[in-house]
């Protein structure tokens, strides 16, 4: 009878005993950032599939739940809601005074992705609308220069005994000659207005011919410096665009360059494509990433990083997984596994 009561008491010790940290599923937020997290229900991602490698190492499970924002993401991680986060997440120093970080789990930095290809060609530089402005306006003076020379000279200069309709290129011929060349001497005006009309085209060629080359030379300058991106100086002449809230914005802030943010990186794409913004300040590998997925896209990313950021686990503050996760990481690189799924993600897509 003692080994009954025994028994049925260490039955019930078992079945009230709370379960074990071990035995817990973590729950993880996360945010929408292909390729890092990818989907609101089904999850994937680089980042998704790095965690559920570290929590196979833990011995646990993990679930994961998409947050409305990347601030709501990082709020519930300091307020102790999720055991962490994990997406794309910079590691900084502002960050780190409200919540912990584990060791990097990627290396990315801040780029540039513009509008329009990497270099305009010497024709892409010719063919633009203030040009064509110009060399039809020049075609019109010649134009009408010559036609009014037709006016003055049709019964004093053999030349232009023609009528109106089969004179019109000879004309235009004649008046581009005398600006090229200073006219025919065969062909000299001998009508009262028509030689001072000639002189009057001579005399304006000289400074006409001028002015056009410069106006030329300079819209195909302007059209040169406009079309391509360097620096973070070239974008004062964009229109610029980043998540409200990223170390990209901040960047931007710190360094007065005026831009549109947007509350996610989906709406921040959007705008890009419908041609609210001309530029985009975000993470490289997010940016290559839409490239990548978008081989229609004319938009080219500049390959120098203009702030480059780790990004890791983020914890809440004194979390006692950090630890175990940073071990969970260094075996993961030394095993090859680590590097494995970076290829997987990032060089065989």
């Amino acid at each position: 009878m003692t080994a009954m009561f025994r028994s049925f008491a260490l039955f019930l010790t078992l079945l009230l005993m709370p379960v074990s940290a071990g035995a817990q599923t973590l729950v993880f937020s996360t945010v929408e950032r292909p390729p890092f997290s990818i989907g609101s229900t089904e999850h994937d991602g680089f980042s998704i599939a790095l965690m559920r490698m570290i929590a196979e190492r833990l011995g646990q499970d993990v679930e994961f739940e998409t947050a409305t924002s990347f601030g709501k993401m990082l709020e519930r991680v300091r307020d102790g809601e999720v055991d962490g986060a994990i997406a794309n997440i910079s590691i900084t120093a502002v960050r780190e005074a409200t919540m912990d970080f584990t060791l990097p789990i990627f290396e990315s930095g801040v780029q540039i992705m513009v509008a329009g290809t990497a270099e305009n060609s010497f024709w892409q530089q010719i063919f633009t609308l203030e040009v064509a402005a110009y060399v039809l306006l020049a075609f019109a003076v010649l134009f009408g220069g010559g036609m009014l020379m037709w006016v003055f000279e049709r019964r004093a200069q053999p030349y232009f005994e023609r009528p109106a309709r089969e004179s019109m290129f000879p004309n235009f011929w004649w008046a581009l000659n005398l600006v090229v060349n200073g006219g025919f001497e065969e062909r000299m005006p001998r009508s009262a207005f028509g030689r001072v009309l000639g002189v009057v085209m001579v005399v304006a060629s000289l400074f006409g011919v001028s002015i056009f080359v410069a106006r030329i030379t300079a819209a195909m300058t302007v059209t040169a410096l406009t079309s391509t991106i360097d620096s973070i100086s070239d974008l004062d002449r964009r229109r610029v665009g980043s998540v409200e809230g990223s170390t990209a914005a901040l960047f931007l802030e710190g360094r007065e360059v005026r831009h549109s943010t947007y509350p996610g990186f989906a709406e921040m794409i959007t705008a890009f494509e419908e041609g609210e913004v001309e530029a985009l300040v975000f993470d490289g590998p997010l940016l290559k990433y839409y490239l990548l997925r978008s081989p229609h896209s004319d938009a080219y990313l500049l390959d120098r990083v203009f702030r480059s950021e780790d990004y890791g686990i983020a914890l809440p503050t004194g979390s006692p997984l950090r630890e175990s996760i940073n071990q969970a990481i260094l075996q993961l690189r030394e095993s090859g596994e680590y590097g494995a799924l970076v290829d997987a993600w990032f060089e065989d897509r």
